[in-house]
């Protein structure tokens, strides 16, 4: 504000050196010495740092301008409306009080002068505050955007803060479950093996004088060994997850998440029987459902993009179908293609459609399992 202040000064100061020049004044020792006055109290202004200087050099600006406008040169009028602005300004914040206070002198000074004074203090008024005006507004976003700053440094830490929760927690739930298994392995595992060893060391000392009782401790040991194992095969079936939950959860995780990061709708059905969906199945619908997602988010400009994954009596349909702009005509690039070639290491395929949208199908065999000759 004081840059443009001084600004204003000097091209007015320059304009009234022109006027004077090609006027027929001929004193221009005092021209010379009122201006460098001038020049050296408003320049001294804004060198102050104490209030009552700042007053005491506009005073003294102002009374200098009235003299050398009657002694000296009359445009040195010009120069007031800038001094008036910087002293009424402080005391006064309605604009059109101040706008009327700069054009007052209008009504003593020579009427060649009122164009004259009358752009000058126009001119002066609306640079300044047009110039105000923008560095509020400046100041307003600057105060917006270290707000923001502040906030995002605060979800920051608070995101930070949650991810080692989760890391910490994640890693109880792994300590707590391996706690609970190798108590379970010790409860019924360990007390089935710890009898069947005591068992076979009982046969083995009655084995040369009581065969008949041998035999019979034996064949307790061997009962015991079986339901260990049967129970080591139950604990393991238990703590292994089924494919299709780890399949679909995985299906599940990536949906919330794209939906979350690109503010999208993102609805998932699943029909039929999905136990048997084999694992490398479930790999290809994950890499071919996340291949389609990322390209529907990128171009389909859609606000509803659905994945359906269907099980029918020969095939598993996985689709990922949007409500975008479509295409009328397909140019398969690297991402179909590579959906094409997953699916066909399975003897699968891909159907691509962009009338009414955009939708991607994957086709898969269902895996016929021939039973196990024993």
């Amino acid at each position: 504000m004081e840059l443009l202040l001084i600004l204003n000064k000097f091209i007015l100061w320059c304009y009234i050196c022109i006027c004077y020049l090609y006027s027929d004044h001929i004193n221009a020792a005092w021209f010379v010495f009122t201006s460098l006055a001038y020049l050296s109290i408003n320049m001294s202004i804004y060198l102050f740092k104490k209030t009552q200087l700042k007053y005491s050099g506009i005073w003294l600006s102002m009374i200098l301008i009235l003299a050398a406008s009657f002694q000296v040169d009359p445009f040195f009028m010009l120069l007031l409306p800038m001094n008036l602005y910087e002293f009424f300004s402080i005391y006064i914040n309605k604009k059109w009080m101040l706008l009327i206070l700069l054009m007052l002198p209008l009504a003593v000074i020579s009427h060649s002068l009122h164009p004259a004074y009358f752009l000058a203090a126009s001119f002066h008024f609306m640079s300044v505050t047009i110039t105000e005006q923008y560095v509020q507004r400046a100041a307003k976003l600057e105060s917006a955007l270290d707000t923001m700053r502040k906030d995002i440094h605060r979800l920051t830490k608070s995101l930070n803060d949650y991810y080692e929760y989760m890391k910490q927690s994640q890693y109880m739930l792994q300590l707590e479950e391996r706690n609970r298994l190798a108590q379970q392995l010790h409860d019924q595992i360990g007390h089935a093996m710890t009898g069947a060893l005591i068992q076979m060391e009982a046969a083995k000392r009655l084995l040369d004088t009581n065969s008949y009782k041998a035999k019979e401790l034996l064949q307790n040991a061997i009962h015991i060994s079986k339901d260990g194992i049967e129970n080591i095969r139950t604990t393991l079936k238990h703590i292994k997850p089924r494919s299709e939950q780890m399949g679909v959860n995985r299906v599940k995780l990536f949906i919330e998440e794209m939906a979350a990061q690109h503010h999208r709708h993102i609805p998932l059905v699943c029909k039929g029987d999905l136990e048997i969906i084999t694992p490398i199945q479930w790999k290809i619908i994950y890499e071919n459902m996340t291949e389609a997602l990322t390209n529907a988010m990128k171009y389909a400009n859609a606000t509803v993009i659905s994945i359906e994954i269907h099980v029918l009596n020969t095939l598993i349909k996985m689709e990922v179908k949007d409500n975008g702009k479509g295409a009328d005509k397909i140019k398969k690039g690297l991402g179909i293609i590579g959906m094409e070639e997953r699916a066909a290491s399975v003897n699968g395929m891909v159907i691509v459609d962009g009338t009414n949208g955009f939708s991607v199908t994957t086709l898969l065999p269902i895996q016929k399992h021939e039973p196990v000759q024993t």
